[in-house]
Order: C-alpha cells, then structure tokens, then sequence
C-alpha cells in the first residue's frame, strides 16, 4: 500500500477521540484567528463563487481541510503526520452543464523540510503543493491546478468580517460542545484567470469565504447538513444551514443577514429557519437523491413592531449535477454548487453556493 492510500485508509478511523469534552470558549483575535488551530480537531477554509468570462457564467470552489491525529503528537520522527491536510478544486461551467474537480492530500509534520503542505497559525496561508490559498493585506490568493482546469484569483475584500453565531460561536447542536468557531467574508470582488484546457480566460466575480474550527462539530443522530452562502445583489449576506437526521428531520438550524450598512449580522436559532425540498436530482454516479432546489424560510422579528414574520426564498442549482466524489482525500461524496438566490416573488435576488452533504452516505466528523 503506498503512502497516498496509507493517508486514505487513515480516514476511516477516527482522528480524534471520539469522547465529545466541552471546548474552552474564547474570544476571536484578528489577525491570529485567520490562522491555523492545530490544537483543534477539525478546521477548513472554505472559498466559493461565481465568475464571468466573455459572457460565460463559471462557479468556483476551493477549500482546504486541517485534520488533527492525536496518536502521533508525540512522534519524533519528521515523517509523524501530525497533521493531515485536504483540498478540494471544483469549476462549474454553466453553459456547457458540467463540473469539473479534483483533489489532494498530504501529511504536515511541522517539518518544513519534508512536508508538502503547510498551514500558518500567524494568518491565513495554507499551502498543499502548488495548491494555496493565502491572504495578504485585505487581499486573499487563491491558486488550484487541476487535472483539466486550474485557476489564480485574487479576492479583494469589501467589508468587515461577518462573525457568525455568537461572535463567532456557532452552534451545530442541541448540546453545548457542538459548536464552532465560524467567521465569513461575504463579497469579496474577484479577478484573475481560469484555464479550462488549453484555453486561459481573464475572470471577474463575487466570492464568499468560510472559515472554521471545531473540537466537536456533530451530534450522533446528525447524518449531515444543508448549508447556503448567498451574496445579495443589494450587497447584504445571507447564511443558512441545517442538520439532518436520517429521517430528514432537521436536528439543528442556524443562520445570519447581514445589511451591506451594517457591522452586525441579525442572527437566526434553531426555530427561524426552515429548509423545505422542492426538486430532486438523481446522481447517476452515486445513486444519491439530492434537493436542487428549495424553499428556506426565515423567521424575522420586524423593526419597530416587534411581530414575527416568516421571509421565503426560493434556492436554484444553476446545473443539477454538481456532486463532488471526494473519496480519495476526505472520504465523502456531497453536492456543492452554484445556485441562484430567489425571493417570494420570483425575482433574483442572490447568488452563491449550496452545499448539501450526507446523501450518499452519513457523514462523519
């Protein structure tokens, strides 16, 4: 078995004990917190959005997983993966109804003689192979080079950090260890270049990042979750998730709006948002049935008048088939894609990624 397959077979064991303990709870520091956790179980940063070439619509995804191994912290050996490391690139090209994606994996020893990938704890760079994802200033690099495509963008920031949950401590369960350390960075402006074959094509667009870091993320009964991140035309942010069970109940629920004026985001509990399937797509890979489109619906208390009410919007896939096999690196197959932001009356009103994992098969955290 070569190393590539030893990292694979890794996966199926649990990377962390799997005795649940409460997390110390802390507050955020910028620009530390951009960083690296390793002391963390499990953390991603997370990079998704639409670009424009030549009036063709392209989606863009690239994320970086962490992984913490507890059994060879202790190693001395500067071969000890101390860490393990994932990347998942993925383009959608709209007009032509196909996804493109690849992935990679390597150990991180904290040996920067030996190790192909690398993660700072001082701020955002994360590094596997010519994979990387770095910021600098109020500007993030990103550069993945995949087997038929690759892409360098650069990703600009236009507003303030978007802490979400409790200033930046996301539930993701009915008991308190369940949660995450969770931040975003709504509208970034996009430019650089994607190559789709041999053909280069300058690129502008919209991006959303995520970052995130968790001892404990998912209860037992929680088999995966359904999650957006939708940039608003009128400049505001959107988030919504939910957890499922195997029934497809949801076990939790969160989310956040942010105005493009405000500093704060309206934050949402487990009983204000509501994840409805409408439409069905059948993976011919995998078999999985996955919701392509949805209702969400945001229970909002009304300014002035304090009266609930329930806002609609409508959740599109630009293309159905958007499902990712991730086997080799992460071990999972999901769905994660472009799709289009809809209010109760039809109109488009957002664009951005859905995400929807544990169709295939539950999902392990």
């Amino acid at each position: 078995m070569n190393r590539r397959h030893c990292l694979i077979a890794s996966l199926s064991l649990p990377l962390w004990p799997l005795a649940a303990h409460a997390q110390a709870r802390q507050a955020l520091r910028f620009p530390r917190d951009l960083g690296s956790h390793p002391d963390f179980a499990i953390e991603w940063w997370y990079i998704t959005g639409r670009l424009q070439a030549a009036q063709r619509d392209f989606g863009f995804q690239l994320t970086f997983f962490r992984s913490r191994v507890p059994v060879t912290q202790g190693m001395t050996s500067a071969f000890a993966a101390k860490q393990l490391i994932f990347a998942h690139a993925a383009v959608t090209d709209v007009a032509n109804k196909h996804l493109l994606h690849d992935q990679r994996i390597a150990r991180a020893s904290g040996n920067t003689q030996v190790d192909l990938a690398t993660a700072s704890e001082v701020d955002t760079n994360v590094q596997l192979g010519d994979w990387s994802l770095r910021r600098d200033g109020g500007t993030y690099q990103a550069k993945a080079n995949g087997s038929d495509f690759s892409f360098q963008l650069a990703l600009r920031e236009t507003q303030p950090l978007l802490l979400q949950g409790d200033q930046g401590w996301s539930r993701k369960g009915p008991e308190a260890h369940q949660a995450s350390y969770y931040y975003s960075l709504p509208q970034l402006q996009v430019s650089g270049q994607l190559s789709l074959g041999e053909q280069t094509l300058p690129v502008q667009g919209q991006a959303w990042l995520d970052h995130e870091w968790s001892q404990s993320l998912m209860h037992p009964d929680a088999v995966g979750w359904d999650w957006i991140g939708m940039n608003l035309l009128d400049g505001s942010a959107l988030t919504a998730f939910r957890l499922r069970t195997k029934d497809g109940a949801a076990l939790w629920a969160g989310g956040s709006l942010r105005a493009p004026s405000s500093a704060q985001a309206e934050i949402f509990g487990p009983d204000e948002v509501i994840f409805t399937p409408q439409r069905h797509w059948k993976s011919p890979a995998s078999g999985a049935s996955y919701p392509v489109e949805w209702s969400v619906q945001i229970r909002r208390e009304q300014p002035r008048t304090s009266v609930n009410v329930l806002e609609s919007y409508t959740i599109n896939a630009v293309i159905d088939n958007q499902e990712l096999d991730s086997r080799q690196s992460t071990g999972a197959i999901y769905w994660e894609g472009l799709s289009e932001l809809l209010d109760s009356r039809g109109q488009l009103v957002g664009r951005g990624y859905l995400e929807m994992t544990g169709y295939a098969s539950p999902l392990r955290l």
